[in-house]
């Protein structure tokens, strides 16, 4: 699903290895996601064929049930979670970057925040050679310079590199599967032994979901950062913020005629 293409106009300002993207709905773009919304949410909870099978074996009702027990209830859990789904999704519409583990799958409560980075991106070129992606995700009503500060002090945080235990969460995924996948798991493994990817091959996206208009100190803060990798500097803006993640999360929940 294509969904800032379907959904979103963007005004991109690219400066070298600097980027500030602005994403605004344009009229009649949320009619034109309504329908794949739902399913795109439901996959970062949980395997699609998974909720199939509850469908078949309990019923809309009690996959549904099933499922309530994934998603948050909290307006403030939603929205940081909504924030985290949205960056995941354009990294790998945009960015050229896999993020090969939906993590909020394996959160240990329905509420809490897991944590480590809020995203990690990956990409191999023929050679084998690794690239990473550490990206933060903010998601407010009202998006202020303190959270913008915030986020960038994250994302610099161990050198600027993604930390050593969100890696090796992605890397044990990965391994538990048995396709091609595994390969990835071990060469980040590796990474996490030896420090080998440069800074030049470590990304950091900032992504943040509003209410207001972008907020000058994201300029700003953009303007400031290394220059010794690329930044991608992204705001998407939700008038109805809360309304609107109150609505996709409700839209998640109902499956079929439960």
């Amino acid at each position: 699903m294509a969904l800032f293409a379907d959904w979103c106009d963007c005004q991109r300002h690219n400066d070298d290895r600097k980027r500030l993207w602005k994403f605004t709905e344009r009229e009649g773009g949320r009619t034109a996601i309504a329908d794949e919304l739902p399913d795109l949410l439901r996959s970062h909870y949980d395997d699609m064929d998974r909720i199939a099978e509850d469908i078949r074996d309990l019923g809309f009702v009690g996959a549904a049930a099933v499922l309530a027990e994934r998603l948050p209830r909290t307006p403030r859990a939603r929205s940081g979670e909504l924030g985290e789904i949205f960056a995941t999704e354009l990294v790998e519409e945009e960015l050229g970057f896999e993020v090969p583990v939906r993590r909020l799958r394996y959160k240990d409560g329905r509420e809490m925040a897991l944590r480590g980075d809020d995203f990690i991106g990956v990409r191999g070129d023929v050679a084998g050679t690794l690239y990473l992606l550490k990206g933060e995700s903010k998601s407010r009503a009202t998006l202020a310079k303190a959270t913008i500060d915030e986020a960038r002090i994250a994302l610099s945080g161990d050198d600027g590199r993604p930390t050593a235990i969100s890696l090796l969460f992605v890397a044990d995924r990965l391994m538990e599967r048995d396709d091609a996948k595994a390969i990835l798991g071990r060469a980040i493994r590796k990474e996490v032994a030896f420090i080998v990817v440069p800074a030049t091959r470590i990304d950091h996206m900032l992504f943040t979901m509003s209410g207001n208009a972008a907020p000058q100190a994201l300029a700003d803060n953009l303007q400031a950062a290394s220059a010794d990798r690329t930044h991608t500097v992204i705001h998407l803006r939700i008038e109805d913020h809360q309304e609107f993640i109150k609505l996709s999360y409700e839209g998640a929940l109902a499956l079929g005629d439960a």
